[in-house]
């Protein structure tokens, strides 16, 4: 895979607001059912998940800056930098931090054992050997030296990358789903009611196989689809109501969306351009396990021919209003 900040076409110095701006304006370009004509529209909005999933996550962004894992998120083998040796010294491995250096050794009746030094860590030999060449399936150090390595850890299978749009209501309410994943393989995938533009969600073991090993994940980006007309605001949504002038002086009963369908909502007479109404648990749902409100903003709208009574009306309560 190219360098994820390559393929989001972001500078390594953009910050997180950056790069998840630049994700979300490529998915939306890249998206398979905005490209049904390109065969290789999958593949190019794989590779863009398959970036975010690095640069949109900051420790994994930090790790892939450090080298310490490749575009694919798997781990790189940093190897070993050397020893250096000064006059008396013991051999010291380069490369380490205070945590992990290996100091000094020395054999014994008892076999290997480390001296005290700073920086080493807590525990025998063997912890510490098998931390080093864990990836190897583990070594042992015996008396007067190691034992063979056990068997190499069969290779895991690479993770494959899809996306997946709801609606705003089945984002908040939960939904599954059938997707197709770049493996050919068709999944049911459950999405958790709450769940946020953008998230994730990994399965296990439905990723590409490795001969002899295991298969990788799958992970698919969840794109809520804006609503008309609602707005989420946190877990609260907002919508905006226009009313006739005589509705705002005289009261009226109005349709008002929300996400389980329209329901009625009374305006009281004199009701002013921009007052809010709040509906209770109209909204999205919370971590608490509630949910948030939906909140209604009334706008007030003029007819559209123009009405003499109107216009001198207004005229008397503007020369009322000058007196006062």
């Amino acid at each position: 895979m190219r360098d994820p900040y390559d393929v989001l076409g972001v500078s390594r110095t953009a910050d997180q607001a950056e790069v998840k701006k630049a994700f979300r304006r490529l998915a939306k370009r890249m998206h398979p059912d905005a490209n049904k004509s390109d065969p290789k529209a999958a593949a190019r909005f794989s590779e863009i998940n398959a970036a975010y999933e690095i640069l949109g996550e900051e420790a994994k962004r930090k790790a892939f800056d450090r080298g310490e894992i490749d575009a694919e998120g798997k781990p790189r083998f940093q190897g070993f930098s050397g020893f250096e040796r000064g006059a008396g010294a013991h051999p010291r491995a380069q490369g380490f931090d205070g945590d992990t250096v290996f100091e000094t050794f020395s054999f014994g009746p008892e076999g290997l054992h480390r001296a005290s030094g700073r920086g080493a860590r807590g525990g025998n030999i063997e912890d510490m050997l098998g931390d080093l060449f864990g990836t190897f399936g583990g070594a042992r150090a015996g008396h007067g030296g190691f034992k063979g390595f056990g068997p190499q850890a069969a290779p895991r299978g690479s993770d494959a990358t899809a996306s997946l749009t709801v609606t705003l209501a089945e984002s908040a309410q939960g939904v599954k789903k059938r997707v197709q994943l770049p493996t050919g393989k068709k999944v049911e995938v459950t999405v958790p009611a709450g769940i946020a533009d953008g998230q994730q969600i990994r399965l296990r073991g439905q990723g590409f196989p490795a001969p002899g090993g295991a298969a990788g994940d799958a992970i698919v980006s969840v794109h809520v689809e804006p609503h008309p007309e609602l707005k989420p605001d946190g877990a609260d949504l907002r919508t905006e109501v226009t009313i006739r002038l005589d509705q705002a002086v005289l009261g009226a009963t109005v349709r008002v969306p929300t996400l389980d369908g329209a329901v009625d909502l009374k305006i009281p007479p004199w009701t002013s351009g921009g007052r809010i109404f709040r509906l209770k648990g109209k909204g999205l749902p919370t971590k608490a396990g509630g949910a948030g409100d939906l909140l209604v903003t009334m706008n007030i709208e003029l007819p559209e021919q123009r009405d003499a009574e109107l216009e001198a009306l207004a005229r008397r309560l503007r020369q009322r209003g000058s007196k006062t």
